[in-house]
């Protein structure tokens, strides 16, 4: 039973004042690398970036006052400018829809071309062909991806698709199967999707091709714009690390989920892993949305609002993660006539319980103190139990003994606590015949025949029962 809320002891306490370090390059939290600095995963592997460009005839109409083709073509190129290049950052410019006038009915599915071959130090030639095209044509975005697996370079690297649209797939074919086959093949990435003003149905058939990102208005287009170049030019990775009592990030086994803040959406979705050697696994998501990091440890832990720094390592650490085991049981865990008989537990002192398991089933807890309560008749609950780091503990309870209620009519009865006269069975005119599982304990039964013609037929008895034995009641003679 859970009990009016009052101040816990500080050993009592489940830390909530959470910490978090975003640590870049495992040092500081700060942007180690921004746009004007290239780095690569694999040491002498280029980053290639082949940008998709939509040149159709819908990106004619005005968006924040100028046109859209505008817009893209000058920020797009403003961002170029200011790129620093290297050798290992080569550039790619295809263009879909500016080749043949659009004309109902009559669509040019075949208009898409490789204008700028990839190249090192190519960012003015691409700011040059962008100032060049007209938006008149349709939209063959599928065929455009499937033709840009030809524009990169057979030699090793990392291959990335950066498609800029304001439209869906205009010729009947579909680009999310052909973005999953140059996946699957390996020829490139996951690609990066930058919608320009989409209703919410046109960004949901493009989010299937790869990291989506829908730009409101230009203002928008040119943050997620720098922060998808960050991203392609450099992996974000993030490590979580669950810390113990001491500080050291030794827990692990645990699941944890990123949701991002704005979507609800829940991804990714992984199991915390700590490979041999030490050190959690690193690994890659998208740094653009605010996450909330659930890490599902019993009771669960939330950190909200994760801002991750795009392009760097990112560290998420997680205090007071130290776990220990508790079981609950009945004494010298016997067998008991309940069959399978829940738990439900509770931080101590809250009436709200985080988790359910069965009597007997080992259960990984925070350190912490907690209330159990046990599904018995009647409900017994233990409160104040500690689970200390590294222990692997029994809650015990006493086993059960049995109740026989022997009446030769059916009749109505109820069987209370004799202390403090709660109900704990009750009879409403059946037959009281059978055996009854009871806590031990001190009972009081109040019965009246079904038949029976006034109050004062009732018939009170007290009784007690013990673990493991047989109780039996006699309500008549």
């Amino acid at each position: 039973m859970c009990r009016p809320e009052k101040p816990m002891s500080p050993q009592a306490k489940l830390s909530s004042s959470w910490r978090l370090i975003l640590l870049c390059g495992g040092l500081c939290w700060v942007s180690c690398v921004g746009l004007g600095q290239v780095s690569t995963n694999d040491e002498g592997m280029p980053t290639r970036i082949l940008f998709v460009f939509d040149a159709s005839n819908s990106m004619n109409a005005f968006w924040g006052g100028d046109r859209k083709i505008q817009t893209a073509t000058r920020l797009l190129s403003e961002t170029l400018k200011s790129l620093h290049q290297n050798d290992e950052l080569e550039l790619g410019l295809r263009v879909y829809g500016h080749g043949t006038r659009h004309v109902q009915g009559q669509q040019d599915c075949n208009d898409t071309e490789l204008v700028v071959p990839f190249s090192t130090f190519n960012n003015l030639i691409i700011k040059q062909a962008l100032s060049r095209i007209r938006a008149q044509g349709t939209t063959p975005i599928a065929r455009s991806l499937e033709l840009a697996a030809q524009d990169f370079p057979e030699a090793p690297g990392r291959n990335v698709i950066v498609l800029i649209t304001d439209g869906i797939e205009a010729c009947d074919e579909d680009p999310c199967a052909v973005s999953r086959s140059l996946q699957a093949k390996g020829v490139t990435l996951k690609p990066f999707v930058i919608g320009m003003g989409m209703d919410d149905l046109m960004a949901e058939s493009l989010n299937c091709i790869g990291n989506f990102y829908d730009a409101a208005d230009p203002q928008a287009f040119e943050h997620v714009l720098q922060l998808v170049l960050e991203q392609a030019m450099h992996n974000t990775t993030v490590q979580v690390d669950l810390l113990n009592g001491a500080g050291d990030a030794t827990e692990s086994n645990l699941a944890y989920s990123f949701t991002d803040s704005r979507t609800g959406v829940h991804h990714p979705q992984w199991v915390h892993t700590l490979p041999w050697g030490g050190g959690a696994d690193t690994l890659y998501i998208d740094p653009l949305p605010l996450y909330n990091l659930t890490v599902h440890s019993l009771p669960e832990v939330q950190l909200d609002s994760l801002a991750l720094q795009p392009g760097v390592h990112n560290t998420i650490a997680v205090t007071d993660m130290g776990t220990g085991h508790l079981t609950p049981q009945f004494a010298r865990g016997v067998r008991t006539d309940y069959g399978t008989l829940g738990v439900q537990w509770h931080v101590q002192g809250e009436c709200e319980s985080f988790f359910r398991s069965e009597v007997g089933k080992r259960v990984r807890l925070r350190t912490g103190i907690y209330d159990l309560t046990f599904g018995t008749t009647p409900t017994l609950t233990v409160t104040g139990v500690q689970v200390d780091e590294g222990q692997d503990a029994k809650v015990e309870i006493p086993a059960p003994g049995s109740l026989v209620l022997q009446a030769t009519t059916s009749g109505y009865a109820v069987v209370m606590d004799a202390q403090t006269l709660t109900p704990i069975l009750q009879f409403d005119a059946s037959d009281l015949a059978g055996m009854h599982t009871l806590q031990p304990g001190d009972y009081t039964v109040v019965f009246r025949a079904r038949n029976a013609r006034g109050t004062l037929y009732s018939i009170q008895k007290n009784f007690t029962v013990a673990s493991g034995s047989t109780t039996t009641i006699k309500l008549h003679g």
